[in-house]
């Protein structure tokens, strides 16, 4: 059975709440036979991917990945130069394959809580 959260509780957990949005994740792509590191991603983040998701939900998973891949860093202007990108966020479709976006996204959304977790009683 579950307990109930409360305040002291909360403020008995609060560094580990805080450490929890500062987490990484390792993630192997097949496609490359390496691994990426990724990051949680902010609120503010995840609700401007939402707006982007609006127009194009693939819009949404390449600005994910773009902003929350810690390592390799996309936002690089010397990764960017070498594979021609016009716009910056355009290294993520160069580097990564269709399905890989939206699985790194998956992935990312995750981390930032998406997933479930959370079951609701009545």
């Amino acid at each position: 059975m579950s307990k109930k959260l409360t305040v002291q509780e909360l403020i008995a957990q609060k560094e580990k709440l805080v450490k929890k949005k500062e987490r990484t994740e390792t993630l192997y792509i097949a496609s490359m036979d390496a691994e990426i590191v990724i990051k949680v991603p902010t609120n503010a983040l995840l609700l401007e991917a939402q707006g982007l998701g609006q127009e194009d939900a693939t819009k949404a998973d390449i600005y994910l990945v773009y902003q929350c891949c810690v390592e390799p860093n996309l936002k690089d202007p010397k990764l960017q130069e070498a594979f021609g990108c016009v716009e910056p966020m355009d290294v993520v479709s160069e580097i990564f394959l269709p399905g890989e976006v939206a699985a790194i996204a998956d992935k990312i959304m995750g981390l930032g809580g998406f997933s479930g977790g959370v079951t609701v009683k009545n």
